[in-house]
């Protein structure tokens, strides 16, 4: 996500077309119906009107459902905000990959996809116990070895948790099917156990609420802000406003036929914080908005280090800094 800091890109779309056959094979079994039904409930829980202190999957259609509905977009999420850590912390890697809540796996794929070169060992704990399953299955046959090998276990996503230290701790779409005690413990958790934490969630004003929550616990256990803040200060977005950032998705058919679209892609919207106990040089300043393209100047919306939010003008006569502004994204790093 960095437009001045390239980041190794996967060797190849292996991961992401062998994820799209495993989907495919996933739901051949179940009649289209009890999918679809599947697929509205989890709609309505993804949306916020179904709290829950229990897991949200409950059967094979319903994971099967998750796994077509959901699995793209979360990977896709989870892999950019991998992306812009990675462009700031070098070249660490992790050996020990937990993915707390992983269900059927996306966040694990994204790891593997983030760090090609491997191996690291990777533990799935969820309490889903076919969300596990089809986790399993589907990193069976993957190209990857840390998916071929990863374990998964059953465990309560919650006060019982118990983690083993490891290197990267990612924690994706999970804190919104918790209650608030649960959200606080998981966090903390998390960070007392990791070297790095990487939370994701809804691009959506309550998602990004999460974040602001967890990014604090992050920080108040001692770990520093990688992405996507350039600090580890007060955020300055306020209401009505939230932070987040927007990742496409590539539609294959069976995407589209779940979700009832015709469009090839989509943009799925997300919040996250990535934050690590060593020092890592902050961004100088991320880009937060769309940049604006005009005739010989580009309008960059930033979030800085120093002075919080504020728009800037990169024109022609700025030279190279103007040509990586023509190219540079909503969510990079800018080092102005």
């Amino acid at each position: 996500m960095n437009a001045l800091t390239p980041v190794p890109a996967p060797a190849d779309g292996d991961l992401r077309a062998a994820l799209r056959r495993g989907l495919e094979a996933a739901q051949e079994p179940l009649p289209p119906r009890q999918t679809a039904a599947a697929v509205e409930r989890l709609i309505a829980h993804y949306r916020g009107r179904t709290p829950t202190d229990s897991p949200v999957l409950r059967d094979r259609a319903d994971v099967a459902a998750y796994a077509a509905y959901r699995m793209p977009a979360t990977f896709e999420a989870v892999r950019a905000a991998l992306a812009a850590f990675r462009a700031r912390a070098g070249e660490w890697s992790p050996k020990a990959h937990v993915d707390i809540g992983g269900g059927t796996g996306a966040a694990t794929w994204a790891v593997a996809d983030a760090w090609p070169e491997g191996p690291h060992t990777t533990t799935v704990l969820d309490w889903a116990q076919p969300a596990l399953d089809l986790g399993r299955t589907l990193a069976a046959e993957a190209p990857h070895p840390s998916l071929r090998q990863a374990e998964w276990h059953r465990q309560p996503i919650g006060a019982a948790l118990a983690l083993p230290p490891s290197d990267l701790v990612t924690i994706s779409y999970v804190l919104g099917e918790l209650t608030e005690a649960d959200r606080e413990l998981v966090v903390a958790t998390a960070a007392r156990a990791a070297h790095t934490v990487l939370v994701v969630e809804p691009g959506t004003p309550d998602g990004y609420r999460r974040i602001l929550r967890a990014r604090q616990q992050l920080v108040d256990e001692g770990l520093s802000v990688v992405a996507p803040c350039p600090h580890n200060g007060e955020c300055p977005v306020r209401d009505p406003d939230w932070c987040h950032f927007a990742a496409r998705v590539n539609r294959s058919s069976l995407h589209r036929q779940v979700k009832g679209g015709s469009l090839p892609y989509e943009d799925e919207k997300f919040s996250y914080v990535a934050a690590m106990r060593d020092p890592v040089p902050p961004a100088e300043s991320r880009v937060v908005r769309h940049p604006q393209i005009r005739k010989g100047l580009v309008l960059l919306d930033l979030c800085t280090r120093d002075e919080g939010l504020r728009r800037t003008t990169v024109s022609k006569r700025h030279g190279d800094l103007y040509r990586a502004a023509r190219h540079a994204e909503w969510g990079d790093a800018w080092p102005r």
